[in-house]
């Protein structure tokens, strides 16, 4: 595995070493050991999958302490814009967001750890999402970001109109009127 650091501290690039031959291909999908090695030492308690049809736009989400989420992401089939969200009130790059194009072809996983806002809109129908979480789900620490927030300006790669949005995450805040809980 190749780690990749990014140019905002603690978001980490995973790229695998695939081999392939006439039969398909094998990678290791998560080495603990090597992870440890980059500094990720995180436990790993719960595994979740996602299924979406192009222009499915999940996030921002994060989750607050105690329960907050670190989280190994990475598509398995189709192709998504993923986006991690600094909102460490402490950090240099408090308000920067950092994209990634993650799909079932380049096989390249991220690590957003605890302290960022998270989400992803899927470039092609089919699209399966996985993402490994270091810890449980909690719905009331939940914490997020309107989408199109003006503030972060992310530019998600499509048209905004094509944009399926649930109806939970319509309804965001901004990020100007949310109080980090990092």
């Amino acid at each position: 595995m190749n780690i990749i650091e990014t140019p905002i501290k603690d978001l980490v690039i995973i790229e695998p070493k695939v081999w392939g031959d006439d039969r398909g291909y094998f990678f290791e999908s998560y080495n603990q050991e090597v992870l440890k090695k980059a500094g990720i030492t995180a436990d790993f308690v719960q595994d979740n999958q996602s299924f979406s049809h192009k222009g499915a736009l999940r996030g921002l989400h994060a989750q607050a302490h105690p329960y907050a989420q670190g989280k190994l992401v990475r598509v398995i089939q189709g192709k998504v814009l993923d986006v991690a969200v600094d909102i460490r009130k402490n950090s240099e790059t408090f308000g920067q967001h950092f994209k990634i194009e993650l799909s079932g072809e380049n096989n390249i996983m991220f690590y957003v750890p605890p302290g960022f806002l998270h989400g992803f809109v899927t470039l092609e129908d089919k699209t399966i999402f996985s993402y490994k979480c270091t810890n449980l789900y909690q719905k009331d620490t939940e914490v997020g970001v309107i989408w199109n927030d003006k503030d972060l300006g992310i530019d998600w790669g499509i048209d905004i109109n094509d944009a399926l949005i649930s109806p939970k995450d319509a309804v965001l805040p901004a990020f100007k009127d949310i109080v980090s809980p990092f």
